[in-house]
This record gives C-alpha cells, structure tokens and sequence, in this order.
C-alpha cells in the first residue's frame, strides 16, 4: 500500500540540541518532532501527500495564499528551534517519504552539515534594506506650459533627466557605502536582489537588500551601526530598515 504521508523537514541540528519544541506546523495533522540520528538531529512533522505529494504540491506553490500560510510556518518552526541553539535551516519544501529517507539524507550529508553547523555556530542572520526617493531628489517634472518655448521645455527635460542620473549615483554610492559598514561588522555579507514592490508594498527604490551573518547576542553591535547610519541618511531623505535576527537562512554552505 502506497504510504499516505510524507516527511516535512525544517532544520537540521547536533544530537545534543536542547530540542525545543516548534511553535508551528505546516499541517495542523502532524506537529514538529525531532529525529535524532548519529550526530545529528532532524526537526520533521508528518503531512499528508494528497496535498504535499509532487502533483499537489506544484500546484499549491502557485497558490499564493496557500504558500504565504506554509512558508510562515515552516519560518516559525525553525525560529523557534534557532531559540535552543545553531540550526541548519533547510529549504521551504524539502519532503522526504518517510523517516528511512530522512535518516538516509543525514547519513549521506553528514560531513557537510556538521560542518555547516561548526560555521554558523553563535551566529545570526541581519537584514538590512536602504530605500530612496529619485524623483523627490530630482525635483518636479517640467510643465511644458510653463516653460514657454519648445526649446526651453527641451532644456529643462535635459536637465530632470541630469538631476535622476545624478539622484541615481547618489543612490548607488550611498548603498555602497551602508553596505561596506555593515560587512566590517559582519562575519559574512550577502547581496539580494530588490524584493519585487508589488509583493512586498515598499515605495521609493530599494538599493540595497542584503543580509549580513553577525555575532549571536548582544555584542554583535549591527544594530547599533545601522542606527548611526540613520542617522546619516535622514538629511538625504533615504530610510534603512533591520529586521532579525533570524536564523541564518542565507548562509547555509551550499552542497559541493
């Protein structure tokens, strides 16, 4: 008989993770457990393949009501095992058919998770956004009726699109630099490109999107630098956004 659920894998930990229990489940059928295996421990629930089996499953990543509700999830469920200590987190819809192929995983990528849990341990992931307003730093778009003649409409057409070339470097050296400070700070530094504004509601233009692997606890000193850098950037009309710290999700050593 072919077998009715699946295995929904979060994170990966060491045998001697406190294993704290997940705040969430993907599936209100099965909460978090953990696998202990050799060195290592495996957080997993149980969902049901009707709707998590590869068919169902490539339809319900296109719904995105549905897929809001199981990425919260799966996020929730590691946030609260990352509360107990280092955790590898492992990417949104990594299902195994059962506790025999989730063993198997962690037999075959032994070496490489614990390695992966010895460089993430006692550290945190940052993310760091910067947002500017070109067109407010460019000025009002000409008014052809005020401007007269053609060729003074021209001139100041000319002129706009100088000030948005000129707002545009500003930005670029601006991200650069808030950047910089954040990777002196930071144990590791990843750019991502901007998140699309139609999902995440933003205004202005987002020239820098990154995450920055720091310290765990207070010493890590992230927070303190992006407020200092606030600070720099009020007068520009730029804002900066930090949100964590979070699990380090980008920096998870990629397979070999």
């Amino acid at each position: 008989m072919e077998a009715e659920t699946g295995v929904w894998a979060y994170c990966v930990a060491r045998d001697d993770h406190p294993l704290t229990e997940a705040r969430a489940s993907v599936h209100p059928s099965g909460a978090p457990v953990w696998l202990r295996h050799g060195r290592l421990a495996l957080l997993y629930s149980l969902v049901p393949l009707a709707e998590f089996g590869p068919e169902p499953l490539r339809d319900n990543l296109n719904d995105l009501g549905w897929l809001e509700r199981v990425a919260r999830a799966h996020e929730a469920a590691i946030e609260g095992a990352f509360d107990g200590g280092t955790v590898v987190p492992l990417r949104l819809a990594t299902i195994f058919t059962g506790e025999a192929a989730a063993r198997r995983m962690l037999d075959e990528r032994n070496v490489e998770l614990l390695a992966a849990l010895h460089v993430l341990e006692g550290r945190e992931e940052w993310a760091v956004k910067v947002l500017v307003y070109p067109d407010r730093a460019a000025g009002e778009s000409p008014d052809p009726a005020a401007a007269g003649s053609g060729t003074a409409y021209l001139m100041q057409r000319r002129d706009e699109r100088r000030r948005k070339e000129e707002a545009g470097d500003r930005a670029a050296a601006l991200a650069d630099d808030v950047h910089r400070r954040l990777q002196e700070q930071s144990v590791a530094a990843r750019l991502r490109p901007p998140q699309n504004r139609e999902l995440s509601g933003y205004e202005g233009e987002m020239v820098l999107n990154g995450a920055y692997l720091v310290e765990r606890g207070p010493d890590g000193g992230i927070d303190a630098v992006v407020g200092e850098l606030a600070e720099r950037l009020t007068p520009s009309g730029a804002r900066i956004e930090l949100g964590g710290p979070f699990p380090p999700y980008s920096f998870v050593p990629e397979r070999s």
